[in-house]
C-alpha cells in the first residue's frame, strides 16, 4: 500500500490536475489561472451551478484535493470560511499564489494526506472534494478521517467517477479496448496516449492489461495514472461506512472518443460525474 501511495503522490506531483489541458504555467500565474478557469468552466459549466446549490456562506469548509485552485476560489467567493488540503506541494504553491493574487481570505492551507489530516475533530461544517477520493486506494481510511473532522451535523460533498455512465459502459469498456487490441495486433506503434497504452500492454500482457480491474486504472486521468475507481450508489455505501448517503446525482456528459455534445440532455442519466452528499453517522458514546 505504501508503494502505491508513493506512486500516486509522484504522479500528481508530476502532473498537476488540469495542467495538460491548457498552455502550461510559465511563471505568469495570473494569465495561467485565467486560461485554466476559462477552459474548465466552459467545458464543465455545471460545476458552478452545483457550487451555487451548496450554500457555502458562513460555513467552515475543508476542500480536499485542490488542483489549480479554481473551485477553491469559487467556494471562497461564495462566502465559505475555507481551508484546503492537497497531497502535493506544487498544488499548495499554486493555490497559495492564486489566493494571494486575488486577495482572497482563507483559514488554512495544508500539504498532507487525507489518510491523516492535520485538523482537529469536529472542525468543519462541510468537506468538499471534486474528483479526488476515487484516486485513493485506502478510501475507507480516508472517509473515516473525513468523518472525524466533520461536525456531527456536517456534510461531505464529493464528485466521484460514475460506473453507470456512457464513458464507463461504452467508451472505456468497449471502444478503447477494441481500439487498443486492433493497434496491438496490427503492429502499430503510434506515439502519444495510444502509444503509452500499448507500452503498458506490452509490459503486463495485452489480455491482462485489458481486464477492467486494470484497464480502468489507466483510463480516467491518462495512461500513467496509477489508481482510479468508478462508483455507483452501492459502492459508495460500501466504501463510506461512516456516512449515510443522503443524495446523489450525475452530470457532465463525457465519453472520449465519442462526440457527445448532442447527448448533454442525458447527463443526469449517463454523466461521468457522480455527485454524492453524505452525512456522518451518529457516533456512539
Amino acid at each position: 500500500m505504501e508503494i502505491m501511495d508513493n506512486k500516486i503522490h509522484e504522479f500528481w506531483a508530476a502532473h498537476p490536475c488540469g495542467d495538460h489541458q491548457v498552455e502550461s504555467l510559465k511563471g505568469d500565474y495570473e494569465a495561467f489561472f485565467h486560461r485554466y478557469d476559462t477552459f474548465r468552466y466552459e467545458r464543465e459549466g455545471h460545476i458552478l451551478r452545483r457550487l451555487d446549490d451548496l450554500h457555502f456562506s458562513g460555513k467552515r469548509v475543508l476542500e480536499i484535493g485542490l488542483g489549480q485552485g479554481a473551485d477553491s476560489e469559487q467556494i471562497i467567493r461564495r462566502g465559505a470560511i475555507w481551508s484546503g488540503l492537497d497531497l502535493t506541494q506544487e498544488s499548495i504553491t499554486r493555490v497559495a499564489m492564486r489566493l494571494r493574487i486575488k486577495a482572497l481570505p482563507y483559514e488554512r492551507l495544508e500539504c498532507g494526506s487525507v489518510l491523516s489530516m492535520p485538523f482537529a475533530d469536529n472542525s468543519f461544517d462541510m468537506v468538499f472534494s471534486h474528483g479526488v477520493l476515487h484516486h485513493i486506494p485506502a478510501v475507507k481510511q480516508a472517509q473515516a478521517e473525513i468523518a472525524r473532522v466533520l461536525r456531527p451535523n456536517g456534510t461531505l460533498v464529493a464528485m466521484l467517477y460514475a460506473r453507470r455512465s456512457l464513458n464507463y459502459w461504452v467508451a472505456i469498456s468497449l471502444l478503447r479496448r477494441i481500439a487498443l487490441a486492433a493497434c496491438y495486433f496490427a503492429g502499430l506503434r503510434p506515439g502519444g496516449i495510444i502509444g503509452r497504452h500499448l507500452a503498458n500492454a506490452s509490459e503486463v500482457g495485452l489480455w491482462n492489461y485489458m481486464k477492467m480491474s486494470n484497464f480502468i486504472l489507466r483510463n480516467t486521468d491518462g495512461p500513467l495514472n496509477p489508481y482510479s475507481k468508478v462508483y455507483d450508489t452501492t459502492t459508495v455505501i460500501e466504501d463510506f461506512p461512516d456516512f449515510v448517503l443522503e443524495r446523489s446525482y450525475q452530470d457532465f456528459m463525457h465519453a472520449p472518443p465519442l462526440p457527445v455534445r448532442w447527448l448533454k440532455p442525458f447527463a443526469g442519466l449517463l454523466g461521468w460525474h457522480l455527485w454524492v452528499h453524505l452525512a456522518p453517522r451518529k457516533r456512539s458514546g
